[in-house]
Formats: structure tokens, C-alpha cells, sequence
């Protein structure tokens, strides 16, 4: 077993979890969807992108594209959120954290690509 490879693997599927977790609940209540738990999400997926620059295959290279896809989202959702807060009157409204969580989506979408490409790199390695 290759240790590198597990915690590789663990930041790819913990990503994913996390986004997913933070995702899941009703579009537009604050209730649902805690702030730590979005932090935490950017947090690990950092964690994996770095871990992906490593990787000189054409494979590496979607992945790593897949992981900036999900940054990107993830980093706007938080932006989205400190604005709403901090910046503007209107704080957190529905509509601001329809559009949060919708951005979380949006990354939760790369992050199974990013699972799925492992998964299919996993089985195609020959013993």
C-alpha cells in the first residue's frame, strides 16, 4: 500500500464529504448551512489541490483542473458570504445564501469528477 496515494485519496473523498455536508439542506435557510462547515470545505480542498500538483500525467493535470474549478467556486461562495455579513445592510438573506450554497454546488460538482477520475485511475492500475 502506498501511503501517499492514501492520503491522497482521503483528501479527494474528505472534500467531496465535506462539501456535500455543507451543501445538503434547504437552498435558502442560513439554518442549514453553517459557516465552519463551508470554511472547513475551502480548508481541505486547498489541502487537495496542493496535494494534485505533484502529479505530471495527463490525468493529474484534469484533476488538478477539476480541484481550481472547485477552489474557485468555493473561494467566490466565501466571498459571497463575508460581503453579505460584514460588507453590506442586508446581511444573510435567502437569496444571498441560495446563491452560497448554489456556488458549494457548483464545486461539490468538480469534486465528484475528481472522485470519479480516481476511482477509474484506481482500476485501471495493473498489478
Amino acid at each position: 500500500m502506498n501511503p501517499e496515494k492514501v492520503v491522497f485519496g482521503f483528501f479527494i473523498v474528505l472534500a467531496l464529504t465535506l462539501n456535500f455536508g455543507f451543501f445538503i439542506g434547504e437552498l435558502d435557510n442560513p439554518e442549514h448551512h453553517q459557516v465552519w462547515e463551508l470554511f472547513a470545505t475551502l480548508v481541505v480542498n486547498a489541502i487537495a489541490t496542493v496535494l494534485k500538483f505533484g502529479d505530471r500525467t495527463q490525468l493529474g493535470a484534469v484533476l488538478l483542473a477539476t480541484s481550481l474549478a472547485a477552489m474557485l467556486q468555493l473561494i467566490a461562495a466565501v466571498i459571497v458570504w463575508a460581503v453579505a455579513v460584514h460588507v453590506s445592510l442586508t446581511g444573510l438573506t435567502p437569496a444571498v445564501m441560495a446563491s452560497i450554497v448554489s456556488l458549494s454546488g457548483g464545486a461539490m460538482i468538480a469534486n465528484v469528477i475528481s472522485v470519479v477520475l480516481l476511482v477509474i485511475e484506481t482500476v485501471m492500475l495493473r498489478r
